[in-house]
């Protein structure tokens, strides 16, 4: 991954993808697409998305994007308990 493209506003996006499947419509199948991308426009997703529609035979149903910013200031979590194997 691009640390430049982080620096650049860019993180790292996921998609799951519900689409039909061709030779029984009523199913559907589940893709997970993931990629650094651009929020709120994400060009990287919707050029996969129009590749999709254009080049593929599944029709989408459905598409829900999440987003996590790979730089950040650091998390600090204290452990609610402790446990001890003997």
């Amino acid at each position: 991954m691009s640390l430049r493209l982080q620096l650049n506003d860019y993180r790292l996006t996921t998609a799951e993808i519900l689409y039909r499947l061709p030779d029984h419509p009523t199913l559907l199948q589940t893709y997970i697409w993931q990629e650094l991308d651009l929020a709120p426009s994400y060009p990287q997703l919707r050029r996969f998305l129009d590749f999709w529609t254009r080049s593929l035979e599944g029709q989408l149903h459905s598409v829900r994007v999440a987003q996590q910013a790979l730089i950040g200031p650091p998390a600090l979590r204290h452990a609610s308990a402790c446990l001890t194997l003997h």
